[in-house]
């Protein structure tokens, strides 16, 4: 590849690069205006899910087909990122009509190519259904999972081959790269980020403008910028997924960054146990050196940055700033205490700005369009749009990105689909194990930074993790708990020990064996801990017990005073009853491993309590219902 010098080649460049696009659009014009040399694009989800389901085998076969039936002229095949329809992969799409077909496996390459291109019909059983509807939907802005989403951060996800970069140049690739080093000074791009109102959506939503503002005021020669890749929630795949399906808009936002503070390297630190998005990261960053989009004297310019990739061992604690820093520099990943602030004093003892992926990837976005149309998105408060993932028991799992200000109601059944097996929704987790547990009756609550927390939750780095009827929030509490205490560092008493002793007490309860004063403790405790702790994790730490004794205290109250379990999931607390409407099918005395249930053929059986183990077997296998809990 030849160096790219100035802005003016980068422009002509991407014009160049246009028609490998066109075909993915909806825009007409476009297709004709930029002419492929193909008709149709068929993409294919190359994200870690679907490769974990053969998507590269789906790929070849397809190419395999494609070839046998001299289509090659007619068609191109493409990897390209997560389509965030997870649930539903692997994802092929074909494009310009934008079919989308879901569930692919690489036997049905030669199907999608005999019927869809040569007969030019639709395979009907490769469509999605909408779970309410039970409708077929063909195309994927139909799908009501698309239909609210506004993407960003997320926009070329899915859309072009993360691994080209010239595919990322066509779709506006450094393009607002070379307007700020060309037409704006770090001031400008600083004002246009604080004007945008972008937040940090790593956790705590503080002004990315205002914290480049503070990096730039310092007067240290050597700077830093850091993108915080360290994704720890469980269940969160947010940044992993823009890695993986956009790495390019990452680099060329810390880019944007560097300038504007005065930085000219940047550190991407990301856990080693996201092998594709740091593959496809090495591909990008190698690729923009190629290209003279990272390195000496870039687009021509007097200003040089170049970016190296750190790798974290899997410590949650890394995911805060100043633990992330210590871990690069080859310290233990443990907090420090602020101030200094990392803008006066961080990285190597420099002026360091930290930012996590998804905020980088709203920054060429927010540069190309203008502040005003990033900030006429979103609440008054929350400028923008939130990427989340949608997981546990819903209908339609995923990665979604919304507008900010949106219900959790709309996210949920419009977006999710539903609670799955038509259950009853009981409860939403955001903010990971530092958020809280939201109750239905608080579904219309507008998703913003200051509406979360004012109910004792957060947004967090956006994991959204749905419950339903049979789970129980008191186990809820201690799951999270367990999390936080395995992942302390154990540099302050009121994590290492505080968190300890609310895990202690959440087990004697869910054995059975909690008090009314433990109750009072838990509280009391959680208090404590947030007052005193040394760092973000362990301050958020006990919000998931403050949260389900917020809004859950009848199933503490239950497990304690009444010594039940109300949805049947801590088995020390459950008893099983086989009432009246009990057949007398022997059914549950067969399936019980320990033969604790009694009862002749045609009459009502009967629970030996001293014998039975709670495995809830008899409870699952009765085919009328007949064993309630109690």
């Amino acid at each position: 590849m030849d160096k790219i010098k100035s802005y003016t080649e980068l422009k002509l460049f991407h014009e160049e690069c246009k028609k490998l696009l066109s075909l993915r659009t909806s825009d007409e014009n476009n297709i004709e205006k930029h002419k492929s040399e193909h008709e149709i694009d068929i993409l294919v989800c190359g994200g870690t899910g679907c490769k974990s389901a053969r998507a590269d085998e789906i790929i070849k076969n397809i190419k395999e087909e494609v070839e046998k039936n001299n289509l090659s002229n007619k068609v191109n095949v493409e990897m390209t990122g997560c389509f965030g329809f997870c649930e539903k992969g692997p994802i092929v799409k074909f494009m310009p009509d934008n079919t989308f077909y879901v569930h692919v496996t690489p036997e049905d390459a030669e199907e999608l190519v005999r019927e869809h291109i040569i007969n030019g019909n639709v395979v009907e059983r490769l469509l999605y259904e909408e779970p309410t509807l039970k409708q077929k939907v063909k195309r994927q802005d139909e799908m009501s999972f698309y239909k609210k989403q506004k993407r960003i951060a997320l926009r070329n996800c899915g859309v072009i081959n993360p691994e080209n970069i010239n595919e990322y140049i066509a779709a506006k690739g450094y393009l607002a790269l070379g307007k700020v080093l060309t037409e704006m000074t770090p001031e400008d791009v600083i004002k246009e980020i604080t004007d945008s109102g972008l937040r940090g959506r790593g956790g705590g939503g503080f002004p990315t403008g205002k914290k480049w503002s503070f990096a730039r005021a310092s007067k240290d020669e050597i700077k830093y910028i850091i993108c915080n890749a360290d994704e720890g929630d469980p269940g969160a795949f947010m940044d992993r997924s823009i890695l993986e399906g956009d790495p390019n808009n990452i680099i060329e936002a810390m880019a944007i960054a560097g300038y504007a503070i005065g930085a000219c390297k940047g550190f991407i630190y990301i856990r080693a146990e996201y092998p594709l998005a740091v593959h496809r990261l090495m591909i990008a960053i190698k690729q923009a050196k190629e290209l003279g989009l990272i390195g000496e004297n870039i687009l021509g310019s007097d200003f040089s940055f170049d970016i190296d990739i750190r790798y974290g061992a899997g410590a949650f604690v890394c995911g805060e700033e100043t633990a992330l820093m210590h871990s690069i520099e080859g310290s233990r990943g443990e907090p420090t205490t602020k101030p200094p602030f990392p803008a006066e004093k961080g990285l190597f003892e420099k002026p360091t700005s930290v930012n996590n992926v998804e905020t980088f990837a709203n920054v060429p976005a927010i540069i190309n369009n203008g502040a005003a149309w990033f900030s006429s998105i979103g609440t008054n408060t929350s400028k923008g749009t939130k990427v989340f993932a949608l997981a546990g028991k819903i209908n339609n799992v995923g990665l979604v990105e919304v507008p900010m200000g949106i219900t959790l109601e709309e996210i949920i059944y419009e977006i999710g689909g539903g609670i799955k097996n038509n259950k009853e929704f009981k409860a939403v987790q955001t903010g990971g194990p530092s958020g809280g547990c939201i109750p239905s009756v608080l579904l219309n609550l507008p998703i913003d930074y200051e509406s979360l927390n004012a109910i004792g939750s957060m947004m967090g780095s956006g994991g959204m993790i749905v419950m339903d009827e049979d789970n129980c929030m008191v186990d809820i509490a201690k799951f999270y708990l367990e999390f936080i205490v395995d992942e302390s560092c154990g540099k302050c008493t009121p994590c290492r020990v505080g968190n300890k002793r609310l895990l202690e007490m959440l087990n004697k309860i869910v054995e059975g064996k909690g008090t009314k004063d433990d109750l009072k403790k838990l509280k009391d405790l959680s208090k404590i801990i947030k007052d005193t702790s040394l760092c973000g994790l362990g301050q958020t730490a006990p919000n998931p017990v403050l949260s389900t004794m917020t809004y859950f205290m009848d199933e503490y109250d239950a497990h304690v005073n009444d010594k039940r379990c109300p949805a049947g999931k801590c088995k020390k607390l459950v008893r099983y009853k086989i009432t009246d409407k009990c057949i007398g099918c022997t059914k549950c005395s067969r399936l019980c491993p320990v033969k604790c249930i009694s009862g002749k053929l045609k009459e009502v059986h009967f629970i030996d309590e001293d014998k039975c183990i709670k495995c809830g077997t008899c409870f699952e296998g009765c085919p009328v219902k007949a064993i309630d809990l109690v």
